[in-house]
């Protein structure tokens, strides 16, 4: 009796597993099903390689960046391996890697499953990309205008509007906004003589580019706000009062992250107000917090399988970052276990860290 009451448990448990398996492949199917393409916008955080085919000194397109990466090849991407952006499309069905927009040799398959338009050192002020001589969140618009005529020429204009209109719009960007333009350069202080008036000139800067967007055909688009500033290596590498043994986040760069996001937030919710009020079946937009996932790791990094939160793995990892982290520089020999792999960048296990904390996010957007 005990041998059949056994037999019989063990049936409905596999029964159990059985039906989340298909639970879980069905799920993935609708997704593949629901979007057929995800073009990203931003910054070093989701430029693939865009900086490479430019004249600009952000690049990364050298060892040891890629050097997780598949046959470890430098691809431009300004990490050790794969960005949070690749795990999106990967799990979205579409493909493993975003490729560059800018790269000549991208296959039709490739260009319509989509592309990133982004360009590291880029924000969302005009100023900024004009310091590292990088393509403009404008101009990084007029890209995507360009791929919609190349697209209707393989697809048609009809069913090209259905592709843009399923498809997964993507944005990071700001941090250089504040950290490489109004932190350290007078020209914005010397208008916005506070970080929250600033931030509410970014905000607008921010709010036009979704509506643009949004007249090219996006319904779907997730923005990303900006991480624990005063975390990140090369911040608390230029503020410390000892660079080798006061390593603790700068709070106060941090706080401006967090009103930023706050902000970011509100906005975005009366944007999406504004949308649904109008036309209950426009646009959905999505916030993606980096903020709290990236603190996490750096407060409780530990119990989330990393030992270094304060340095990156290049160099001494206090200041290396694009030219600076190169060939001749010292690596770490385990980069899984530092949140940084250079002095502003995550490592690819960081940033797969901040894809998973962002799928719940992704799955409502696509099916909300």
């Amino acid at each position: 009796m005990e041998a059949s009451n056994s037999h019989s448990f063990r049936s409905r448990v596999h029964l159990f597993v059985l039906f989340l398996l298909c639970f879980v492949v069905t799920i993935e199917a609708n997704l593949k099903k629901k979007v057929p393409a995800f073009y990203v916008f931003g910054d070093s955080t989701v430029d693939s390689g865009n900086n490479n085919f430019i004249d600009t000194a952000f690049r990364s397109d050298f060892p040891p960046y890629g050097r997780d990466f598949v046959n470890q090849a430098p691809t431009g991407r300004f990490t050790n391996g794969k960005l949070g952006t690749d795990f999106v499309a990967s799990y979205l069905g579409l493909k493993e890697l975003v490729p560059p927009y800018l790269d000549p040799n991208l296959s039709d398959k490739e260009l319509v499953t989509g592309v990133s338009f982004a360009s590291a050192g880029s924000g969302f002020d005009p100023l900024t990309p004009m310091l590292g001589n990088v393509i403009p969140i404008a101009k990084q618009l007029e890209y995507f205008k360009e791929y919609k005529q190349r697209l209707e020429g393989m697809l048609g204009k009809k069913r090209t509007e259905y592709h843009i209109n399923n498809a997964l719009f993507f944005i990071s960007a700001g941090t250089n906004d504040y950290v490489i333009n109004y932190f350290s350069l007078p020209i914005r202080r010397k208008t916005y003589t506070t970080p929250l008036t600033y931030g509410h000139f970014l905000l607008q800067h921010i709010k036009d580019f979704i509506q643009n967007l949004w007249k090219e055909g996006a319904r779907k688009i997730a923005l990303v706000g900006v991480p624990p500033m005063g975390c990140l290596p090369i911040m608390i590498t230029l503020n410390s009062h000892n660079v080798f043994l006061e390593r603790g986040c700068v709070d106060k760069y941090s706080a401006v992250a967090r009103d930023h996001n706050m902000m970011l937030q509100q906005e975005l919710f009366l944007m999406q107000l504004n949308f649904s009020n109008n036309n209950p079946a426009s646009a959905k937009i999505s916030y993606l917090d980096i903020y709290g996932p990236l603190d996490d790791m750096i407060q409780a990094h530990q119990n989330l399988g990393f030992d270094a939160v304060d340095r990156g793995c290049c160099g001494s990892g206090y200041i290396e970052a694009t030219f600076l982290c190169n060939g001749v520089s010292y690596v770490c020999s385990d980069p899984s276990k530092f949140v940084f792999w250079d002095s502003i960048h995550p490592t690819e296990k960081a940033y797969y860290d901040l894809f998973m904390a962002a799928r719940p996010k992704i799955d409502a957007l696509i099916n909300g």
